[in-house]
């Protein structure tokens, strides 16, 4: 089972508080373990435009706004961007994710966006979800989380309180009757 470029939705009950009513794109998963990043958490404590001043990025006229999310609890210092497959780095360092979706990690992707370039669509993350091997798939088997297809909608949709209901109802899915209890036949 591979479920890179899928949604995580976190199930009520989760408990985790730093993943409660997550939606999480998964970049990477293999039998190595996973990594995502939290779409529909935003980093109220810092802009894109203080992001650019911390890294000494001049902004251009043209610069664009860029929300900044929780990405994770893991390497909450270090940057990535995830947007659409319309942009690769020339540095090459873009990852494409699904074909949809690419992930790039370095200043050049953010320089771009700066003056008003780069990908169409994209989010910045602060931190990732990281998942060691096997760990996913048994969060998942608990009832932990529940999978989904990734579309660009939900994933750069403006309103993150609106992501988790989305996801949700991308599945056919009334988030009201959900229940965080796992029933196993």
């Amino acid at each position: 089972m591979n479920l890179s470029g899928k949604l995580l939705i976190a199930m009520p009950g989760m408990g985790d508080p730093r993943f409660e009513r997550s939606v999480v794109f998964l970049c990477a998963h293999s039998s190595d373990g996973a990594m995502g990043l939290i779409v529909n958490k935003p980093a109220t404590q810092l802009s894109f435009e203080d992001l650019l001043k911390q890294l000494k990025i001049p902004q251009g006229r043209a610069g664009r706004d860029i929300r900044v999310h929780f990405g994770g609890p893991v390497e909450n210092g270090r940057g990535f961007v995830l947007h659409s497959s319309d942009y690769a780095s020339e540095t090459e360092s873009t990852m494409d994710v699904d074909g949809r979706f690419g992930l790039t990690a370095t200043l050049d992707i953010l320089e771009d966006m700066a003056h008003g370039g780069g990908p169409h669509s994209a989010l910045l993350a602060l931190g990732y979800s990281g998942w060691g091997p096997g760990q996913l798939e048994d969060e998942i088997s608990d009832n932990g989380w529940l999978t989904a297809e990734a579309s660009p909608e939900t994933v750069f949709a403006r309103d993150n309180d609106a992501k988790w209901e989305m996801a949700l109802h991308s599945l056919g899915i009334e988030p009201s009757l959900l229940s965080g209890s796992a029933g196993h036949a």
